[in-house]
């Protein structure tokens, strides 16, 4: 058992779909409920997405990929891996979920490449 470690769960967002939002929605759930697996075994997950798309609506963005989804959607996630513990890289091949992985360990977080190596909370 570990104290409660604050896991930026990495995965596609985007990488895959040719930008259909149907195959993003569900990208986005199965970053979600690995979240809430984190969760229910003690520790605080967390997406990008979750902070970046209400910014990105507010900034005005039209589409995914315009100048405000840019500004802000990964630079996000990049702040985010500064403060979590560790990252846990689920999916498919993605450039954006790698580039946190190798900040990740840039910052020397603990990186996961499975659920089932993550220790569990206290």
């Amino acid at each position: 058992m570990t104290s409660p470690l604050m896991i930026l769960v990495a995965g596609p967002y985007r990488s895959g779909t040719n930008d259909d939002p149907e195959l993003i929605a569900r990208n986005v759930h199965a970053m979600t409920d690995m979240a809430l697996r984190l969760f229910r075994a003690g520790h605080l997950p967390v997406l990008g997405e979750w902070f970046a798309l209400p910014l990105i609506e507010a900034a005005g963005s039209k589409h995914i990929g315009d100048a405000a989804f840019d500004e802000i959607f990964h630079p996000i996630s990049r702040r985010l891996v500064a403060k979590c513990d560790a990252c846990l890289r689920i999916g498919g091949p993605s450039k954006g979920a790698d580039e946190m992985v190798a900040l990740a360990r840039s910052f020397r977080k603990q990186v996961f490449f499975r659920y089932e190596d993550v220790p569990p909370a206290l």
